[in-house]
C-alpha cells in the first residue's frame, strides 16, 4: 500500500518502527485496517537490545503473522536463578517448555533479527507502508476529526491526516508531550553497563538467566545464542575492564576468541505516563511506561499494548463501536 504525500486521510498512523510499532501495524493489517509507519531511521538498529520474550509475547507475534519464522531464530530458556555474591544458588524459578499460550515460557532471541523479520512481513502486506528516514515534527491539534501528523524528509515538510495515531516512538519520542502526558516516577533509577560478547569459550551457564544478588555489584547474565552472551552490571566508582567483570564466568586460562559486540552504559528507570491517550492519539510501549530490563518485560509489555489496542481500534474504526472501548 502506498500513501500519497499530503494524503487527506489514512486510518492509522504509527510513529516508530520498532517491534511494538511494526507489530501493531501487522495486527491492524490482519483485521483489514490500513496504516502507515513513520520511522526516523532507514534501517534496523544493528546491535542487540531486547533478548527475552515470554509465551504471551510469542502468541502475539504469531497473531502478527511471524510466529513460525520467529520460532526458527529463538531458543527456550530454563528460567531464572538468584545467586549470592559468590554465585551460589539461593533460589531457582523454572520456566516450562510450554506455557498456557502454547509456547515456551521464556525464549531467547536477538532483537535485530526480530525487527528484520517484522519489517519483511510488513513489506508483504498491502495494508501497510513503512516510510523510513522521516522525522515527525508535530501531532494535532485535536479538533475532534482526523489527527494531523506533520513530518519532514528530504523533500520537505508533509502532512498526513489519520483517524488514529499510535505513539510507538519510545521514551524520548514526541507523542507523549503532544498529548500533554508527563512521567510519574516510580523511584527506581540506577546506572548499569550492558555488555554483549561473542566467544566460543566454555562459559559457565545453566541455559537460563542468572541474577547475582550482590549488594556491592548486582549483575545479570544469560546466553543469547550459540556463541553470544550478555552481562549487565550496576556501575560503581572506579572502572573495571570487561574481562575483569566477566572473569567469574570464563575458564581461568581462556585466552582465545572474545569479541565485545557492544558495551554501553544505561540508566535503568521505572516510570509510567500519567495518561496513555488523548482523543485518538495513543501511547504504546516505552512511550507509555519504562521498566528496568529484568525478566524481559520491557518488550513484552509493549507487545501486549499493541495487541490490546489494535483489536479495539479495528472495531471502533470499522464497526462504529462505542469510543469507551478504547
Amino acid at each position: 500500500m502506498s500513501v500519497e504525500l499530503n494524503s487527506p486521510h489514512i486510518p492509522v498512523a504509527i510513529i516508530g518502527a520498532g517491534p511494538v510499532g511494526v507489530t501493531a501495524a501487522l495486527l491492524l493489517a490482519g483485521r483489514g485496517v490500513r496504516s502507515i509507519v513513520l520511522e526516523r531511521h532507514q534501517d534496523v538498529y544493528p546491535l542487540p537490545r531486547a533478548l527475552v520474550v515470554d509465551d504471551e509475547g510469542r502468541r502475539i507475534l504469531q497473531a502478527a503473522g511471524v510466529g513460525e519464522a520467529f520460532a526458527g531464530m529463538v531458543r527456550p530458556g530454563n528460567g531464572l536463578r538468584l545467586l549470592d555474591a559468590r554465585h551460589r544458588v539461593m533460589a531457582e524459578f523454572r520456566r516450562g517448555e510450554q506455557g498456557p499460550h502454547g509456547y515456551p515460557q521464556t525464549s531467547m532471541f536477538e532483537q535485530p533479527e526480530l525487527e528484520r523479520l517484522l519489517r519483511s512481513e510488513l513489506a508483504r502486506r498491502p495494508e501497510c507502508e513503512l516510510r523510513g528516514g522521516v522525522e515527525v515534527t508535530g501531532i494535532g491539534p485535536d479538533t475532534g476529526g482526523p489527527v494531523r501528523v506533520t513530518y519532514r524528509d528530504d523533500g520537505g515538510e508533509h502532512h498526513l491526516f489519520a483517524d488514529a495515531v499510535l505513539g510507538c516512538d519510545g521514551a524520548n519520542g514526541l507523542t507523549r508531550e503532544a498529548i500533554g502526558a508527563v512521567w510519574e516516577d516510580l523511584r527506581f533509577e540506577e546506572r548499569w553497563t550492558v555488555i554483549d560478547v561473542r566467544t566460543t569459550a566454555d562459559v559457565r551457564c545453566w541455559e537460563g538467566v542468572d541474577q547475582v544478588c550482590d549488594p556491592a555489584r548486582p549483575a545479570t547474565f544469560m546466553r543469547i545464542s550459540e556463541d553470544r552472551y550478555r552481562w549487565e552490571f550496576r556501575l560503581r566508582d572506579g572502572q573495571e575492564s570487561v574481562r575483569e567483570l566477566v572473569a567469574p564466568w570464563l575458564p581461568p586460562s581462556h585466552e582465545g576468541d572474545f569479541e565485545v559486540v557492544r558495551e554501553r552504559a544505561y540508566t535503568f528507570r521505572a516510570r509510567i505516563a500519567d495518561r496513555w491517550r488523548n482523543g485518538r492519539v495513543f501511547l504504546l510501549g516505552d512511550a507509555a511506561h519504562l521498566t528496568p530490563p529484568f525478566i524481559g518485560q520491557g518488550l513484552c509489555s509493549g507487545l501486549r499494548d499493541a495487541y490490546n489496542l489494535t483489536w479495539k481500534l479495528a472495531r471502533t474504526l470499522q464497526q462504529g463501536c462505542d469510543e469507551r472501548l478504547l
